[in-house]
């Protein structure tokens, strides 16, 4: 019977001790689990004249939006959301492209990516290629010109919408159109991987 306790009573030390590990390392600067991207911050909502062609989030008045500065990792597969988005003047997607500071036609394979994927500009120009999820096994190779800021937004700049989450890849109408999904729903499943390897 004290060989049970004994065992009973070593079993919750170790519990304790892996318990109060994990918490320190989660508590340390910079500490992340490998494939893991929290939020680094939230955003107070703020409303606004928010353009509303393609049915886009808008900023809530004493809302709080996360923000990432990071992305899941990279794959052959990465999996995303695709979202809908103009890349037109006057549209849902607010000022000019980051990449090239320009505008893009309705009719152009084009794509923003969350903030971690952008890195940086480090993806400005470079093509990605996009896989619809539903099965229906079509594929598309788009050209990133632009960040879905995963960090700021509820503001003019951003068309009054929330921070992007960090798994967004945000296409053109031609993308969604390419890939046969039905732009009325807005959001979709997909897998994308960088084209130009």
């Amino acid at each position: 019977m004290a060989s049970g306790r004994a065992v009973a009573a070593m079993a919750i030390f170790l519990l304790a001790a892996l318990s109060t590990t994990h918490l320190a390392s989660s508590l340390r600067p910079g500490a992340a689990i490998v494939g893991v991207c929290r939020p680094s911050g939230y955003l107070p909502g703020k409303s606004g004249n928010c353009e509303k062609s393609n049915d886009p989030d808008c900023c809530e008045d004493g809302k709080t939006y996360p923000q990432y500065r990071c992305s899941p990792p990279v794959t052959a597969t990465t999996s995303a959301v695709l979202t809908l988005n103009s890349f037109e003047k006057g549209k849902d997607g607010g000022g000019p492209s980051e990449c090239d500071n320009a505008y893009h036609s309705d009719g152009e394979l084009v794509v923003a990516l969350s903030t971690g994927w952008f890195a940086g500009m480090a993806r400005c120009g470079h093509r990605v290629r996009i896989t619809a999820a539903n099965g229906n096994g079509r594929s598309v190779v788009a050209k990133v010109v632009d960040e879905c800021d995963s960090v700021h937004g509820c503001d003019g700049e951003h068309n009054y919408e929330p921070p992007c989450d960090n798994n967004i890849v945000d296409a053109s109408p031609a993308v969604w159109d390419a890939l046969g999904l039905d732009k009325s729903v807005g959001m979709e499943d997909i897998t994308w991987s960088d084209a130009d390897e």
